[in-house]
């Protein structure tokens, strides 16, 4: 009996024309039964609410409209976007997906909740996450492609290297599974590290916590990973005439999520309306920019 074929390179197509930016950190999916496994994993189905963050040259946005009637695409590159006007399935917004309000698009499509998926540029890959963490309340899921690293650091476990201030702020907010591998020569031009697919699926009854300083705390802790916590965040506690149990003499990495968001509780009680309604926006992280 022979051998099965190994799975060859099936290309979606080429690029075009389009020469790769690199201050977009432009990076094109080629590789199409990559593209069918990524599908497969966002499952979409018909009446969806489905947000493409970077569709480039439409690698991924293709195959999403054979199960959906309609898109939202945001693309920064002009030349990009004017493309992507010609298909009458695709609403496109011109923007830097930074300064996009995924409240808006919730509302203008008068949808419960987006799917957000896409390619995203490695080098602003961590503040986009962090933008999405501010509409976490109007999305359904995500499914985004990046640098393998930077998953590694979304679902590390405490008590390992990748763990710090991107693990914990995300693992408040959602479940994350790293669902697909994905190897450089998937792309054209390939970039120079290995990629990956992530699942965030936002957590149903999330611990309600003063997101600014849940971001300031795990921030002060991590600052300097390799002291204890009493060089550092005891300090900070202190400035704040904290007069609550929490253990400093362990490392940032030692310190689970739940005691993170416990403390950060406890620090600003009286700061927070823990409430679902309207004073739930009260709570919101400030833009990276901020």
């Amino acid at each position: 009996m022979s051998a099965p074929e190994p799975r060859r390179l099936r290309s979606a197509g080429r690029t075009g024309g389009h020469i790769a930016r690199r201050r977009f950190g432009q990076h094109f999916l080629v590789d199409g039964a990559v593209i069918d496994d990524i599908v497969a994993a966002i499952a979409p189905q018909p009446g969806q609410a489905m947000v493409e963050i970077g569709p480039g040259l439409a690698a991924l946005t293709q195959p999403l409209l054979q199960h959906i009637d309609r898109l939202t695409v945001i693309e920064l590159d002009r030349d990009l976007a004017q493309r992507l006007r010609a298909d009458p399935c695709l609403n496109v917004i011109e923007s830097d997906v930074l300064k996009v309000n995924f409240v808006h698009i919730q509302q203008a499509l008068n949808a419960p909740k987006l799917r957000v998926v896409g390619n995203l540029p490695y080098n602003i890959s961590t503040p986009i996450l962090f933008h999405l963490l501010a509409y976490v309340d109007v999305i359904e899921d995500q499914h985004f492609m990046l640098q393998k690293e930077v998953i590694d650091r979304m679902v590390a476990h405490p008590a390992s290297a990748a763990y710090g201030r991107l693990s914990v702020m995300l693992q408040w907010r959602y479940a994350m599974e790293n669902v697909l591998a994905v190897p450089p020569e998937s792309f054209a031009p390939p970039p120079r590290v290995n990629s990956a697919v992530v699942r965030m699926l936002p957590h149903a009854q999330p611990p309600l916590v003063h997101q600014r300083t849940l971001g300031e705390l795990v921030q002060v802790a991590f600052s300097q990973r390799r002291k204890l916590l009493r060089h550092t965040l005891g300090r900070w506690l202190q400035e704040r005439n904290f007069a609550g149990n929490f253990d400093v003499q362990r490392r940032a990495e030692e310190v689970p999520t739940s005691e993170y968001v416990q403390l950060a509780q406890e620090v600003t009680k009286d700061q927070c309306v823990m409430d679902r309604g309207q004073n739930w926006q009260a709570c919101k992280l400030p833009h990276p920019k901020e």
